[in-house]
C-alpha cells in the first residue's frame, strides 16, 4: 500500500484579499498558518506520516509544508522544492482584485480565464516586473520555460515532469509521500492519478489546508481517497 497526500497551502494573504496570485510569492495569512497546523495535527492523529515531501518554489506552499512537518515531527525527511509544482501563472492578472477584474471585463470572461482548460489569461511582457525571468530563483530556466501566462493545460503539462521524474520513483520506495503545493498544480496531479478528462478536472475544487489522501496499488491506481 502506498499513500499520496495532496495538500493545498493554507490561505495566503492574497487569497484573503481576493487577488490573483499565480507565481507572485505571497506569505500565508494567520488563518493560513492555522490551517497548516490543523492539517499536520490531522495527519498525526490519523497516523499518516510522510517519508518524502515535495513542494514548490513559493513561500505559501513551503511554509505550509514546514508547519505540517513540525506538527508530525518529520522535519528530517527529504524534501524536494520543484518549480514545476508552482501555481498556474496568471500573467497580467497577477495582483489584480478578482471582483474588480470581473467588474471591468465581465464575469463570464473572468470565469473563462480562471476555469477554461486551455484558455490563456492576458500575457505579461518580458520587461514587466512580474515576469519570472527577473527572479533569481528561476535563473536556470530557459526562455521557453519562463511563462508570460499559463492555461490550466500548460500548468498540468509541467506538473507531469515532476510527477514522472520524481514523485513516481518516490512512491516506489516510500509508503507515504506528501505534496504541499497549489490549487492548479495539484489539479494536475489529481487529473493524472484519477484519469480525469479536461472537463472533469476544471470542476475539481482544492480547499486550502485540507489533506487529501490517496491510497494507491502497485500500479499507482487509486483504491481509496478521502479528506482528513
Amino acid at each position: 500500500m502506498r499513500r499520496l497526500v495532496l495538500l493545498r497551502h493554507g490561505q495566503s494573504q492574497w487569497n484573503l484579499e481576493n487577488r490573483f496570485t499565480g507565481w507572485t510569492d505571497v506569505a500565508l495569512s494567520e488563518h493560513g498558518r492555522e490551517e497548516a497546523r490543523k492539517a499536520g495535527e490531522l495527519m498525526l492523529k490519523a497516523g499518516i506520516l510522510p517519508e518524502v515531501a515535495f513542494t514548490s518554489y513559493l513561500r505559501r506552499a513551503i511554509s505550509t509544508l514546514w508547519i505540517v512537518l513540525e506538527a508530525v515531527d518529520r522535519q528530517w525527511i527529504p524534501v524536494r522544492n520543484d518549480w514545476h509544482l508552482n501555481e498556474r501563472h496568471y500573467g497580467a492578472l497577477q495582483g489584480l482584485n478578482k471582483a474588480d477584474t470581473a467588474a471591468k471585463y465581465g464575469d463570464s470572461q473572468v470565469h473563462e480565464w480562471r476555469r477554461g482548460f486551455d484558455v490563456l489569461p492576458p500575457l505579461l511582457t518580458p520587461d514587466d516586473p512580474r515576469f519570472p525571468g527577473h527572479d533569481p530563483r528561476y535563473k536556470t530556466l530557459t526562455r521557453d520555460e519562463l511563462p508570460l501566462a499559463e492555461s490550466l493545460q500548460d500548468t498540468i503539462a509541467r506538473v507531469r515532469c515532476c510527477w514522472e521524474e520524481y514523485i513516481v520513483p518516490s512512491l516506489a520506495n516510500a509508503s507515504t509521500v506528501l505534496v504541499a503545493a497549489h490549487g492548479n498544480s495539484l489539479r494536475g496531479l489529481v487529473m493524472m492519478i484519477r484519469h480525469l478528462t479536461a472537463q472533469e478536472i476544471v470542476d475539481v475544487e482544492m480547499p486550502t489546508g485540507k489533506p487529501w489522501v490517496f491510497t494507491l496499488d502497485e500500479r499507482l491506481e487509486v483504491t481509496e481517497n478521502f479528506y482528513l
